[in-house]
């Protein structure tokens, strides 16, 4: 089985965003810290923003804004992941911080935020 480089080099955002996406997975899952939880879910998300971003480009396109210097048949990127993204950010942002807050109440009641520890005391 031999590997095509070219071809791995030419999708460098998709292998990227695999990368950080399973090295956010891998933390989620291997951690017992609950904010270290909660970074492996946000460097989860930044994967798949990065692979939305990606999906939404086109080599040699232009910004999708209106230039009446351009010709018609000017090559425009697809505006639609750039928006959906900035709504994922909000959504990642808030949740994030109820997570937190979540984490917060944790520590107050339990005094420690490492998961073990809160599943034993309960």
């Amino acid at each position: 089985m031999t590997v095509d480089f070219s071809r791995l080099l030419a999708n460098y955002p998709y292998f990227i965003a695999m990368i950080i996406f399973c090295l956010g997975c891998l933390c989620f899952l291997t951690q017992h810290n609950l904010l270290k939880k909660v970074i492996g879910v946000n460097i989860m998300q930044s994967g798949i923003f990065l692979f939305y971003i990606a999906v939404g480009n086109i080599k040699g396109g232009i910004a999708p804004i209106y230039d009446p210097s351009l010709p018609e048949a000017a090559l425009y990127i697809n505006p639609l992941p750039s928006t959906l993204i900035l709504t994922g950010i909000v959504v990642g942002f808030s949740v994030t911080a109820f997570a937190l807050a979540l984490i917060v109440k944790l520590y107050n009641y339990y005094g420690t935020i490492y998961a073990p520890k809160i599943f034993r005391m309960r």
